[in-house]
């Protein structure tokens, strides 16, 4: 096994310093009755932080529109009653000594009418349109963006003031920003839609609008992806320029860190090259960049959802592109779900204790 260390050096950005490169990959778990995250979900959390993950990245909590969840359990981050959770989640991880961010989410269209907890309310969209072009709603309104933009706003403010260290904004897998970001869901023809880089205007305010509402150095981090859960082969950018073109504006706008999504963050991005998606990134903006992707696994996400179980993979891959700088910070997912002690087992060379995923682990908090 090549050495860990390269996992293991501090990092800092703004206010945020972190012990280590480990991060928790934001993981929705639906276990929180009401949209309020109780003593379960607290924890859950701060068993990760016992156990040397250097920055926890919550599971999507929703903001503040009728439509943005599709579950009932899946916590809200705008009544008083559920950033009271939050705040008892900041405590126990910071006890633990741990860092940790909300992942702000709305689900745009992902959300079945008559499900979540407004079951009354439309299902936001860029287009009211799925790919393929099959009209299945209304586009949302000016007023209804505005509404968007505001409400990712006082999440992120609420997020501050609870003493969160940093903020994800959830901009991928085909939720509602990753569907303003992709031209199968957004044929608007307004300041919304066009191209690529208009596309990402409603993102670029939303960034703008959180800066203006969150202390200057807390660092804003934005999690977008290459593929969608309606489409597992969709891209954004089919090259290294157009991926430039698109990261620019939103890293102009006041992104600190950009999480790049995959499902196996072996994999090359474009051809010609062995950056995988998280790698291009950091090259394209010169900002960090996070990768994720089956990290210490043998096979990628969407068998777990189909029960399907995943044994430990070696590490040695992932430390040698952290050794060339490829990018920032590193997410573990499924291996830290029924693993609470992962980081803490790599960091201590103990590879032989580290526990195979069980799809069973899903159905609770370990």
């Amino acid at each position: 096994m090549t050495s860990t260390s390269a996992l293991f050096k501090p990092f800092s950005l703004g206010s945020l310093t972190l012990p280590n490169r480990i991060v928790m990959a934001p993981m929705t778990r639906s276990k929180s009755p009401g949209g309020v995250p109780g003593q379960p979900v607290v924890d859950y959390y701060r068993r990760r932080a016992e156990n040397a993950v250097g920055l926890i990245i919550t599971e999507g909590t929703t903001v503040d529109r009728p439509g943005a969840s599709f579950d009932p359990a899946i916590p809200n981050f705008h009544d008083s009653a559920s950033l009271d959770g939050w705040k008892r989640v900041v405590d126990a991880v910071h006890g633990a000594g741990g860092k940790i961010a909300p992942q702000l989410w709305h689900v745009g269209l992902a959300r079945k009418p008559g499900t979540g907890p407004h079951p009354d309310a439309k299902s936001d969209s860029p287009s009211g349109i799925v790919p393929g072009g099959k009209q299945v709603g209304e586009p949302m309104s000016a007023e209804d963006i505005a509404d968007t933009i505001a409400a990712f706003a006082k999440a992120a403010k609420a997020a501050a003031e609870i003493g969160f260290d940093a903020i994800e904004m959830h901009g991928a897998h085909g939720y509602l920003l990753d569907q303003f970001f992709w031209e199968g869901m957004n044929q608007r023809d307004d300041r919304f839609g066009g191209g690529l880089v208009e596309r990402t205007t409603i993102v670029q305010e939303i960034v703008k609008a959180i800066r203006a509402e969150i202390p200057a150095d807390l660092p804003l981090i934005l999690r977008y992806s290459q593929w969608k859960q309606q489409d597992y082969n969709a891209r954004l950018a089919d090259t290294p320029e157009l991926l430039g073109e698109f990261l620019g504006p939103l890293s102009d706008a006041g992104v600190d860190i950009f999480h790049a999504s995959t499902r196996r963050f072996w994999i090359p991005e474009f051809e010609g090259s062995d950056l995988n998606l998280a790698g291009w990134t950091r090259k394209l903006t010169g900002k960090p960049a996070i990768t994720v992707g089956s990290v210490g696994l043998n096979s990628d996400f969407i068998g777990a959802f189909m029960g399907e179980n995943s044994p430990a993979a070696s590490l040695d891959g992932l430390i040698e592109r952290m050794e060339r700088n490829e990018f920032d910070l590193v997410a573990v997912g499924r291996a830290l779900i029924s693993d609470p002690e992962w980081a803490a087992k790599v960091r201590d060379g103990r590879f032989g204790e580290l526990e195979d995923f069980s799809a069973e682990t899903l159905k609770e908090l370990v």
